[in-house]
């Protein structure tokens, strides 16, 4: 239903909706109502969601396609702004082009069109779920890329003021499925349209192990950009579940970033486990005497959950790890948040007291 305008004459396309349930929203299809709902297509209506939001005295949050999150199953009180914003935009350069594409653009229809104009730089992130404006919040990362390897700037709407904001790459502070959108001071800016550089004769990212082997099962005489694509697709289509069939937000952990010495001492004790160089996470990184940071490695949660645990497939009611990938976790239809999270709790608890690492999720829960 829509709703009667309070205190100011809202624009006639936006229908703020009220008690929308959550799980429609999320790939997850889990959760409860949200108390207003609004769908934004341009920057301004970003700007009158969040005014709204501020007149009706409750707080906001801006989902995309719902795919990196856990609704609550009390749902939201609050307005939920879907961004819906859409447009892609080139502006060439000598080596490379500039793109600009709005924040509600589906992310791999993204990828698939800068593929097709033969663009370096995004192919190894095909396939992921979600929007455009959620890649630089998560910092979205697959095969060897991530999102911050090629975003110029984002453009925002500092929910407080209703004044535009651009924010350079650095000024995102992007960490490894992080930036500076997923803290408490950046959640007040929604991102309207990202801008990327991609290279029109560039290098190929071949190294990761999953890529490697392909092309050597393969037998392609060269690797390209399609075929690359092509390769990253099939490889996550064995991987990730079908969404038609299962609830999910992917993978529901991030990779755990130790130090060497920790790792060294895992080694003893489980000698196949494989490790790969990092950088330093503040939170577990030494500074030594002469102001050196301690070594980190990254560490495929999926090899501990499969190699130590054995959680592929394990199942607690109508949730559980997913049987091609432990790292992700699923709902079997009638699974509810509060599940979800116990499984949650429960493997991450089994992970410390078999590694003595404290995982953290990647799917952001509210």
């Amino acid at each position: 239903m829509e709703l009667a305008p309070v205190g100011r004459a809202w624009p006639h396309h936006m229908e703020f909706q009220e008690n929308i349930p959550l799980s429609a929203l999320t790939t997850f299809k889990i959760g409860g109502p949200a108390r207003y709902f609004i769908r934004a297509v341009t920057a301004e209506d970003v700007i009158d969601a969040s005014a709204f939001a501020k007149e009706k005295g409750v707080p906001f949050f801006a989902v995309g396609a719902g795919s990196n999150l856990l609704a609550s199953d009390n749902g939201f009180a609050g307005l939920i702004i879907k961004i819906e914003i859409p447009g892609v935009s080139f502006e060439e350069r000598a080596t490379e082009v500039l793109i600009t594409a709005g924040a509600g653009e589906r992310w791999d229809a993204f990828v698939d069109a800068t593929v097709k104009r033969g663009l370096y730089g995004l192919e190894n992130l095909s396939g992921i779920p979600g929007s455009v404006g959620g890649a630089p919040v998560q910092n979205i990362g697959a095969y060897g890329a991530e999102a911050k390897d090629t975003i110029v700037s984002v453009d925002t709407i500092d929910s407080e003021t209703g004044a535009p904001r651009r924010f350079s790459n650095a000024e995102c502070r992007f960490g490894y499925r992080d930036s500076f959108f997923k803290t408490a001071d950046g959640k007040r800016y929604i991102i309207t349209a990202v801008t990327f550089a991609l290279k029109k004769n560039g290098k190929l990212n071949l190294e990761y192990r999953d890529l490697k082997n392909y092309f050597a099962r393969s037998g392609a005489a060269k690797a390209t950009l399609a075929n690359v694509r092509e390769a990253v697709l099939e490889i996550r289509r064995g991987k990730f579940p079908d969404l038609a069939i299962y609830g999910t937000a992917g993978s529901f952990f991030k990779n755990p970033i130790i130090t060497k010495k920790q790792f060294d001492e895992l080694k003893k004790r489980f000698p196949d486990m494989p490790g790969f160089p990092a950088v330093a996470d503040s939170r577990i990184s030494d500074v030594g005497r002469r102001g050196q940071q301690e070594e980190a490695v990254k560490i495929p949660l999926a090899w501990i959950l499969d190699n130590i645990l054995h959680y592929k497939g394990v199942a607690a009611g109508e949730v559980g790890s997913f049987k091609a990938q432990p790292l992700v976790l699923v709902s079997r239809g009638e699974g509810r948040a509060a599940d979800v999270r116990r499984f949650a709790d429960d493997l991450a608890a089994k992970v410390l007291k078999a590694t003595g690492i404290a995982i953290e999720r990647e799917v952001e829960c509210f």
